[in-house]
């Protein structure tokens, strides 16, 4: 094959075809959807990562990679006659316009606050939730926990039901949490030390909604700062 300057959708979807195809790559044959599945989180990872890094010839790589695990999954599904790539788009398309009826229908939000409360309110008509807790279950299990603890926050929120109605509250309760598992590794009770220190990691969860911050980041470059720290003192013992 031909290499070109610029290729397209098409050029994509129809290599996959090929490389799917009896003729094409044994490890492309024999996926699946199970055994791609965490792919696709690996590249959203390295997608981000290229945006905190300000690369954009990065970024332009690692969504090309994004992109072909979404193409891959549809070829998958093609064959097997559950849903095309065009069905993919179609139901994204379809998405977009249904939750923002305050441009393709009736509603009015005039702020990103206003478009957030509006979008999670016709996600529930959509998904046909009746409560705030049936939202708060639809977040995924497999996400990771802290990511988890603060959709489940942002939901609270949003419904006007807060965990903590502020900031402040929320510091408050970090405290608060911070002191009753230091009470429970002192009583020396593990299943109290255990639940204590998980209330905590919730709490702070929440504390990083309401800074508008992604708690997920926060931790791993509070990890890569560590582990900077880490390797000086390693090198002065050295």
């Amino acid at each position: 094959m031909d290499i070109k300057k610029i290729y397209t959708m098409e050029d994509l979807i129809h290599i996959l075809e090929v490389l799917r195809s009896e003729q094409g790559c044994p490890w492309d044959r024999e996926q699946t959807h199970d055994s791609l599945k965490y792919y696709a989180v690996e590249e959203a990872w390295e997608v981000i990562d290229a945006v905190e890094n300000q690369n954009t010839a990065l970024l332009a790589n690692e969504l090309g990679d994004l992109l072909f695990q979404v193409v891959f999954q549809a070829q998958v599904a093609k064959e097997a006659g559950e849903f095309t790539f065009y069905d993919v788009v179609s139901e994204i398309c379809r998405k977009l316009i249904a939750r923002h009826t305050h441009i393709f229908g009736q509603d009015r939000a005039e702020t990103p606050e206003e478009v957030s409360l509006l979008w999670e309110k016709n996600k529930m008509q959509e998904k046909g939730l009746q409560s705030v807790t049936e939202a708060m279950r639809e977040v995924p299990r497999s996400f990771p926990a802290l990511m988890r603890a603060q959709k489940v926050h942002k939901k609270a929120r949003k419904a006007g039901l807060e965990f903590k109605a502020s900031l402040q509250a929320a510091a408050d309760e970090l405290a608060e949490e911070s002191q009753r598992f230091q009470n429970a590794v002192a009583s020396g009770s593990r299943p109290e030390m255990e639940r204590t220190l998980g209330k905590l990691l919730f709490s702070a969860a929440g504390a990083a909604d309401w800074m508008k911050v992604d708690s997920e980041t926060l931790l791993q470059k509070e990890t890569g700062k560590e582990i900077d720290r880490f390797e000086k003192r390693e090198l002065k013992q050295g």
